[in-house]
């Protein structure tokens, strides 16, 4: 299952079957960086072919919004001279809203009119100025209950437009959260998962459970800011407080032991946003007073979630399974072939592989 704004936007997207795809590009589009990744078809599985990551310089994006188009299409633009002319491109969870709905089968005309004349009343948005997307959770005799995806118009325009004049063509938008989930969770698993995409200046949380993503929210907490508390407080340089938050991370017999109470005043602030949510999640009953399925484990992914000890400080803080995200899982046996990115570095590239597997393995 997938959000897919494009889809929804013009007409109904038919994929590509499996056995046709040769290749597919997915595009992750951050404030601070874009990361692309390719995936081809051979005959021996699914491949890893181009990837790379462009630096994206401060005031272009800010919170998924394009605020310079001028620089950001001179970047797409170096991607077209590199080869890549189609892709599949992330929408940053910051600019969509996720809601549940119960619509009654009584004088409904079409499940998208009615969805409609309901986005008023949960997102603060006309729904003129609004593109949704939904899936649908479960139906009985009375009606319909649906999760929703919400994201203002002008924001994919913008993105559409700029995509369009630096030659390369979309294929969908789709929620970073959802593509994410499409490569760390085993294909078939209807469990309920809490997702934490700890990147460099931001912290996504998401909640998965049968496949779909129900909850996203975005937390300014960082590597960023781990290594700015670092450079601070020891009087070192950025690169030097980077190396040294990679070499030690939270192991408490650190040849500087201070280095172990620096990182976790910082690192207390991401674990109480996890345990608010995940309090919340589990304390809280729907629209239909029923409670949410038990999450079963928090999954780990993102440049800097290779901390180390930080699944494990996470663990224990939470009394909670946390574990460092597989996102070959359902890409490559990794028993028969190794990957052509290694596993720290795949981490950050989660959210383009599984935009790339939407030609391959569409949820």
């Amino acid at each position: 299952m997938s959000f897919n704004f494009l889809d929804k936007f013009f007409s109904r997207f038919f994929p590509v079957p499996s056995f046709l795809a040769v290749s597919s590009f997915g595009l992750d589009v951050g404030d601070e960086s874009i990361k692309f990744i390719e995936l081809k078809n051979s005959k021996n599985g699914i491949r890893v072919g181009r990837h790379g990551e462009c630096p994206i310089p401060p005031g272009i994006i800010e919170a998924g919004k394009i605020k310079n188009t001028n620089r950001m299409e001179e970047i797409l633009l170096s991607l077209r001279t590199s080869g890549i002319k189609s892709v599949r491109v992330s929408v940053p969870e910051e600019q969509v809203y996720l809601f549940k709905l119960r619509l009654g089968k009584a004088g409904l005309v079409s499940i998208r009119e009615g969805i409609e004349f309901s986005i008023e009343d949960h997102v603060p948005l006309q729904s003129s100025e609004a593109i949704f997307d939904y899936e649908l959770l479960s139906e009985d005799e009375a009606g319909l209950d649906l999760q929703v995806a919400v994201i203002p118009k002008n924001v994919i325009e913008d993105y559409l437009g700029i995509f369009e004049r630096s030659g390369v063509r979309v294929q969908s938008f789709e929620l970073e959260p959802q593509a994410i989930a499409r490569v760390v969770i085993k294909k078939g698993d209807l469990d309920t998962y809490m997702i934490v995409d700890f990147g460099e200046k931001r912290t996504g949380i998401f909640i998965v459970s049968r496949g779909m993503v129900i909850f996203a929210s975005t937390l300014d907490v960082g590597g960023v800011m781990l290594s700015n508390t670092i450079a601070k407080n020891f009087k070192i340089s950025f690169e030097e407080a980077e190396k040294m938050k990679r070499n030690y991370g939270l192991l408490r017999n650190a040849p500087n032991k201070e280095l172990f109470s620096v990182l976790l005043n910082s690192v207390s602030i991401l674990r109480d946003e996890v345990a608010k949510h995940f309090l919340y999640w589990h304390t809280h009953k729907d629209e239909e007073g029923k409670s949410n399925p038990v999450i079963k484990k928090i999954i780990l992914c993102g440049g800097d979630s290779n901390l180390i000890g930080l699944s494990d400080y996470l663990s224990v803080s939470l009394k909670t399974e946390v574990g460092m995200a597989n996102v070959w899982v359902n890409i490559i046996d990794m028993e028969n072939n190794i990957p052509e990115i290694n596993f720290k570095q795949a981490l950050s590239f989660a959210a383009a592989l599984g935009l790339a597997m939407g030609d391959f393995n569409r949820n």
